[in-house]
């Protein structure tokens, strides 16, 4: 039986439906209530998986329709962190998020209650012939947005201490999603991308953090919570350079960082975003292992609806093959269709149209797809 990361994936999010949308905006003001809520957003996972595996897609995921944000909804929910209302939203390409961040205001912890094991295990139990496909945001998003200042430093006097407990608990979730049932993790991570980018590592070095060296501690942080996991656990990583509403943050080729993740960070699979040339060109990907690893080429923009020509995207697989073996590439999305609840620029037609072209190309380079 094929294992993850297959030679057609999909990054993880899907465009939330109108229904959904009404639903969380009624809930919102008070006109249902969280059962009701509830119950609508299993009829749309139950159809958004069906039509993921009617595609041909051998991993499926449950769109995150129960998440406003891909990362602040898990985040608030470990124990010691909690989410507020920030002076100002993330500033992408001309566009400004909500503004909402998460703190640190207590020790660091994951909880056995943790809503989104509850999450995987409907979505497990909806999937018919797939692999049920968990997604998370990786620890370092928790420390790289607001850095020191969003970390009590009565709590964490070193910031040692909070990145041995930030390892610890993702330690504990990842054994808890397995123990949930859970074969295929995918860790979402932003800030492997914005230590690539001039403008970014300008702000980390202003703010006093030294770019190099968190390379080093980020490693260290996920290699530690992915140390000792079972066998049949999958873990891949997806490298994302910003995803609202069509627009973007980081740009720059993965070489600044490509020998310290591809070489050093102890994952199965590498999620790589290469659907412009904001990601520079394959270079980078010699650094990736011979042999064991796979690298995930997102070819195909999630940023518009207009639909990459299969022959465009087969020449760029043969690009890449320059620097690794076929054997070891796989296809997906550039990044997911709805970060946010809000989503990108295209419809729903066009989203599902994207992912069976993924599907279609992958069959047609690779024998065991």
């Amino acid at each position: 039986m094929p294992m993850p990361p297959f030679r057609a994936d999909t990054v993880g999010s899907l465009l939330r439906s109108d229904s959904l949308k009404q639903a969380r905006a009624r809930f919102h003001d008070g006109s249902i209530d969280a059962g009701t809520l509830r119950d609508v957003e299993n009829e749309e996972i139950r159809r958004v998986v069906a039509r993921q595996e009617s595609l041909g897609l051998k991993a499926v995921t449950d769109g995150e329709f129960r998440r406003a944000w891909w990362h602040f909804d898990f985040l608030e929910r470990l124990d010691g962190v909690e989410g507020y209302q920030a002076e100002q939203g993330i500033q992408f390409q001309g566009v400004t998020t909500q503004a909402r961040s998460v703190r640190v205001t207590d020790k660091l912890g994951f909880p056995a209650d943790h809503p989104m094991l509850d999450h995987f295990r409907f979505l497990a139990d909806t999937v018919s012939s797939a692999t049920a496909k968990m997604t998370i945001p990786s620890p370092s998003v928790l420390h790289f947005r607001g850095g020191r200042r969003n970390i009590d430093t009565s709590v964490y006097p070193s910031l040692d201490g909070f990145f041995a407990d930030l390892a610890d608990t993702y330690r504990d979730a990842v054994r808890a999603f397995h123990a949930a049932g859970c074969r295929y993790l995918q860790l979402d991570d932003t800030v492997w991308a914005y230590l690539c980018s001039a403008e970014q590592l300008e702000a980390v070095r202003e703010r006093g953090d030294d770019p190099s060296r968190l390379q080093s501690i980020y490693a260290e942080v996920l290699n530690h919570a992915l140390a000792g996991r079972p066998d049949d656990l999958h873990v891949s990583l997806h490298v994302c350079r910003g995803n609202f509403r069509s627009t973007w943050i980081s740009e720059g080729g993965y070489e600044p960082v490509a020998e310290t993740l591809l070489g050093g960070v102890d994952v199965d699979a590498y999620f790589l975003e290469y659907d412009t040339d904001r990601a520079g060109g394959f270079e980078p990907l010699r650094f990736l292992p011979e042999g064991h690893k796979q690298a995930v080429l997102g070819l195909i923009t999630t940023k518009s609806g207009e639909l990459e020509p299969a022959e465009a995207i087969e020449r760029r697989i043969e690009e890449a093959q320059r620097f690794v073996a076929r054997d070891q590439l796989c296809l997906s999305p550039q990044c997911g269709f709805a970060s946010t609840e809000e989503g990108n620029r295209l419809s729903e037609d066009e989203q599902w149209a994207k992912l069976a072209r993924v599907v279609e190309i992958a069959r047609d380079v690779w024998p065991d797809a």
